[in-house]
């Protein structure tokens, strides 16, 4: 189908909110995406050129163009969420299942049953969770079996059943973890107390258990039943253990979501919290995988919905880093102050640490993969036309003007490549410049690459600001190479990134990858410019002192300072001293030239 058919299938569609479907030439679906105005929404991906290489793909397979209209944009967004799950589109994120997690079952039966379970039946049973840490889950159930003697058995405990004495107690009733329904020693109605209990515990409300046995301890230490009242007080103090490992928040703020997001060029790491009645009893990450350069916006409007749903939520208010769209009737709160913003601030600590631990295990699984996403970020980051495989680093080295050196380090996939470092002596300029020096040593390292006809660097760093920015861009000027590389400064003081022709600087965050890389280059570049200009003075010390003395040679002189390690203790050295070193005749040479 030709431009001109797109053409007149965007047109035709209205102005209202939707779901949007791509097909491409056999009929497969390629994207699905909600919009408030559909027209607007659909004609903006063929009304202007993409950035992103996978968009102008998915752009030139479009063939067929499907939508729903829906009543508002919060259905749209519902929708939209059905039918990526449902149809799973190529160009869709798509967040992973829940089916393997496992969830804490309370079993719609007479006398319920408390267990474990990854199969959800639509029995009436009430489930809670799923549980993404299994110690969670196994740490409730055993704090569950310590506070209230459910039975275990799939027994059918009937009223006939049980009159009719079909069932005997087993062990389970002798070691007390169980009153024994089954012969009818426990009453229906005290059951239904204890999963009414459990019930709460699961919802993450400790405050009627306790309560409830605090009461019981008070009336048997009442009655002297001081043995009752112990298992009654341990069992407050389990409840208080349990509760002490939640993360408590505020009690005045109960039954809350909380979303955050860190994402990177390829993927984006989402947060999602649970606080119930002041503790928070969930926080799971996932990672999703970037298809189309998604922001974190859309990524996190997808997640609100697919969250709350895999995870049963029943909360109304969601506290979010920023505004996105989410279903009707939720209430949105973006906090700045207070604790809901520290809420927001854990969760984003979560999400990052994420993050972290997922690119240690790249950066030793996938070393190739973790070494792209960083080149990528920088690419980002610094706004650069090139991938910087190959990136440089300038640093000029003098100490009062004396023995003025320069050094370049080279590196490569982010990582220094040592073989490739090049230093320079000064040649040009005549004492302490910085700015006429970086142009003399940029100018002489890219005129030999040039005439060895080797690859260029994708990004140049001079360390300095803009006067070293300046001096650097001249010598690419007068090489006729400026706009073929990306030439930055970056100043020591703030940190400040400066680009040719910008009077404002970049910042970037103090802990991206990004700047930690540039700032690894640029000591680099100081260390071994610092260790070459002190090897220069060193050496200029040792000719201006020791070579000075007729009949010492180079040898000889390395020798003394081996030895003696300055030209201070030579000085002051007896000839006894040092003819151990250098023998009686040089020692001799030594005492008469420092005597006069």
């Amino acid at each position: 189908m030709d431009i001109s058919a797109i053409d007149l299938q965007v047109k035709v569609l209205p102005s209202t909110p939707g779901v949007y479907q791509y097909f491409d030439k056999e009929g497969k679906i390629l994207y699905i995406g909600k919009a408030k105005n559909l027209k607007k929404r659909v004609a903006s991906y063929f009304s202007k050129n993409h950035d992103s290489a996978r968009l102008r793909i998915l752009v030139r397979k479009i063939v067929t163009i499907k939508h729903i209209v829906v009543n508002t944009e919060s259905d749209a967004l519902l929708l939209e969420n059905t039918l990526i799950k449902k149809h799973q589109p190529r160009y869709n994120i798509l967040l992973k299942d829940d089916k393997s997690y496992p969830w804490i079952c309370i079993k719609n039966e007479r006398f319920s049953r408390v267990f474990s379970t990854r199969r959800l039946i639509k029995d009436g049973s009430e489930y809670f969770g799923p549980y993404t840490n299994k110690n969670v889950l196994y740490t409730l159930l055993n704090l569950i079996k310590e506070l209230y003697p459910l039975r275990t058995c799939n027994y059918d405990l009937s009223p006939s059943n049980i009159q009719s004495g079909k069932y005997k107690v087993c062990l389970e009733y002798h070691l007390k973890n169980c009153k024994g329904p089954c012969e009818d020693y426990q009453s229906e109605d005290e059951y239904k107390t204890y999963i009414s209990a459990v019930r709460n515990i699961l919802k993450g409300n400790f405050k009627d258990a306790i309560q409830s046995f605090n009461k019981q301890m008070l009336l048997h230490a009442e009655t002297m039943e001081f043995e009752q009242a112990q298992q009654y007080k341990l069992k407050i103090e389990a409840l208080q253990n349990y509760q002490s490992k939640s993360t408590v928040v505020s009690a005045k703020i109960s039954n809350v979501d909380i979303f955050s997001i860190e994402s990177d060029e390829s993927y984006a790491y989402v947060n999602f919290m649970q606080v119930h009645y002041g503790s928070v009893v969930r926080s799971h990450t996932t990672e999703i995988k970037k298809k189309l350069e998604e922001t974190d916006a859309e990524i996190l409007e997808l997640a609100v919905v697919e969250f709350r749903t895999r995870f049963k939520s029943l909360s109304r208010e969601v506290l979010l880093p920023f505004p996105v769209a989410v279903p009707e009737g939720l209430k949105i709160t973006i906090p700045q102050l207070g604790d809901k913003k520290k809420l927001i601030d854990l969760s984003l600590r979560n999400a990052k640490y994420s993050r972290q631990e997922r690119f240690k295990q790249i950066k030793i699984v996938d070393p190739e993969r973790h070494t792209k996403r960083m080149l990528a970020q920088i690419q980002k980051d610094l706004r650069l036309p090139a991938l910087p495989v190959h990136m440089e680093c300038f640093d000029n080295s003098n100490i009062q003007g004396t023995n003025p050196v320069a050094a370049c380090v080279v590196f490569k996939n982010a990582k220094p490549s040592k073989k490739d470092y090049r230093k320079f002596n000064i040649k040009t300029v005549e004492g302490p410049d910085d700015f006429a020096s970086m142009e003399e040593v940029v100018y002489r390292r890219y005129k030999r690459l040039l005439d060895e006809e080797q690859s260029l660097p994708q990004l140049i760093i001079v360390d300095g600001g803009k006067g070293q920015l300046s001096s650097g861009l001249k010598a690419l000027d007068q090489l006729g190479i400026r706009g073929k590389v990306t030439i930055v400064g970056i100043a020591k003081r703030l940190e400040e990134i400066y680009y040719p022709g910008d009077s404002y600087p970049l910042y970037l965050d103090k802990k991206s990858e990004s700047l930690k890389i540039i700032q690894h280059m640029r000591n680099e570049a100081h260390r071994f410019g610092i260790t070459f200009h002190r090897q220069k003075r060193s050496k200029a010390a040792l000719e201006t002192e020791l070579d000075a003395i007729p009949g010492i040679g180079e040898k000889t002189a390395i020798s003394l300072l081996t030895h003696f390690r300055s030209v201070a203790r030579i000085k002051t050295a007896n000839k006894a001293e040092l003819a151990e070193v250098v023998g009686i005749s040089k020692a001799q040479k030594i005492i008469d030239f420092y005597k006069d």
